[in-house]
């Protein structure tokens, strides 16, 4: 069997210089509690912390990281996906195409939560798949891995989720009640496209959770404005948009009203939606004007891009494909209007790496509320994360930058997908001390900030 091991110098520098200022830079970051101020792993999961059942349920079904890369390794989702799934065959498709995560940023946390999580020394294959889902299932069953105890062991200090706004957040107040840090964030995607299937229904139990009748368009933001403040009451300090594009362009309320109503009766056109989704973007800004909560805005993904495979198997399972996105003319208004206000706070994200430069470091070198995102989605990959360091440093710095964001369903991906961050942020800026652009003291600095101070104040976390 081949040992699973992880060398200590992954992600260094080659140069001998470089590499070691990077060690060192890291030894003061690598146990420094974990800011994860955006990402997707349920608050109802860690409520209820019951026992994971087997490793497939654990960290191949949540992950479409995972299953989108078998999948285009000829694994039928049938086989990974849904109800009826045999969690042991899955787990031996996994083991079967190990080699086929090989390069991707996907092989390194799997093995870093393979290693440091649940101590397997060796690489999965399948003449070990079924010993190893044994051994995994038995650990499993310990106490010391259940979901609130990984949440203990990871060293996870602020923990984002992001949840529909009609959610009762009760999962969360049982978490904070326990002491822990878990904080909602408010996601509208599904109330601001009336061209959406379940769009009436969505509208439904918004009006049901925020006692306001949704039937009008003013009565839809009375709504959304309502459950913000309930929110920002459980301690949610941001919202996130997953919008198609980054237009934020506002109508009348007459105009908007048409709209609604066309939406209401099923007769909107894709234009009328596409004015009216932007229209949201709008409002959702100038209401965080107001109140303070910070926009993290995820535009340019095409969601669901297989029909088949999201009539049968839902959405986020792992075919959103990337499109190439701008932000100038797209923000330019909502800028214009809130782009100096003192509560106003917007974060960028982009999986079109192009913009980093091109537009989102300039529009945050110059406005006080914008801030650069981390590399996100396909392009939280080490090159890409050595990439967006380069595109945007020069023009902002590294205090416009929003830190390291998870977007991870996978709890045990967390401490991975830190812990390839902080190697890189160290890579990156030991090679700008060899360059003798910074002193070793300032690398040192940066490094602990890029972890807490940056986060903490981007996001405005407690």
């Amino acid at each position: 069997m081949t040992a699973l091991t992880l060398h200590p110098d992954r992600l260094f520098p080659v140069d001998p210089a470089a590499r070691d200022l990077a060690r060192s830079i890291h030894a003061g970051t690598r146990d420094s509690p974990i800011i994860s101020p955006h990402g997707h792993v349920s608050a109802r999961m860690l409520a209820d912390d019951e026992p994971f059942i087997n490793p497939t349920q654990l960290l191949i079904t949540p992950d479409h990281y995972v299953t989108r890369l078998l999948h285009a390794s000829g694994v039928e989702l049938r086989q990974l996906l849904g109800d009826d799934v045999d969690p042991r065959a899955a787990w031996r498709l996994f083991c079967d195409h190990w080699g086929r995560f090989l390069g991707t940023p996907v092989r390194l946390w799997l093995e870093h939560e393979l290693s440091s999580v649940f101590g397997v020394r060796e690489q999965p294959s399948a003449a070990n798949a079924d010993d190893l889902y044994d051994d995994l299932c038995a650990r499993l069953r310990l106490p010391e891995f259940r979901p609130r105890a990984l949440l203990d062991q990871f060293g996870i200090a602020v923990l984002a989720t992001t949840d529909d706004p009609a959610d009762d957040l009760a999962a969360h107040r049982t978490l904070n009640e326990a002491g822990y840090s878990v904080l909602p964030t408010m996601r509208a995607d599904a109330y601001t496209d009336p061209s959406l299937p379940g769009w009436q229904e969505a509208l439904g139990r918004l009006g049901r959770s925020s006692g306001v009748d949704c039937g009008s368009y003013a009565g839809l933001l009375a709504a959304l404005q309502a459950r913000r403040e309930y929110f920002r009451a459980q301690g949610a300090t941001a919202i996130d948009c997953g919008h198609v594009d980054a237009w934020a362009t506002p109508l009348s309320e007459s105009e908007a009203q048409r709209l609604h109503a066309d939406g209401l009766d099923g007769v909107i056109s894709v234009a009328g939606a596409t004015a009216y989704r932007r229209n949201m973007l709008y409002q959702f800004a100038a209401m965080s004007a107001e109140d303070g909560l910070v926009i993290q805005l995820h535009p340019g993904v095409l969601r669901n891009h297989h029909d088949p495979t999201r009539r049968r198997f839902g959405p986020d399972t792992g075919h959103d494909l990337p499109l190439a996105t701008s932000f100038t003319q797209p923000l330019r208004q909502v800028l214009n209007d809130f782009g100096t206000a003192a509560q106003f706070r917007i974060v960028l994200f982009t999986v079109d790496e192009t913009a980093f430069s091109r537009e989102i470091a300039p529009l945050a070198g110059f406005y006080p509320t914008v801030f650069a995102g981390a590399p996100w989605w396909f392009l939280d990959a080490p090159a890409a994360i050595l990439r967006h360091r380069a595109a945007v440093t020069e023009t902002i710095g590294f205090y416009k930058t929003s830190g390291f964001i998870d977007d991870t369903r996978g709890l045990c991906s967390i401490p991975a997908r830190h812990d390839m961050s902080r190697r890189l942020d160290a890579h990156y800026l030991a090679e700008l001390v060899v360059s003798h652009q910074l002193t070793e003291d300032d690398a040192h600095l940066i490094a602990g900030d890029l972890v807490s101070l940056i986060p903490r104040s981007t996001f405005r976390l407690p």
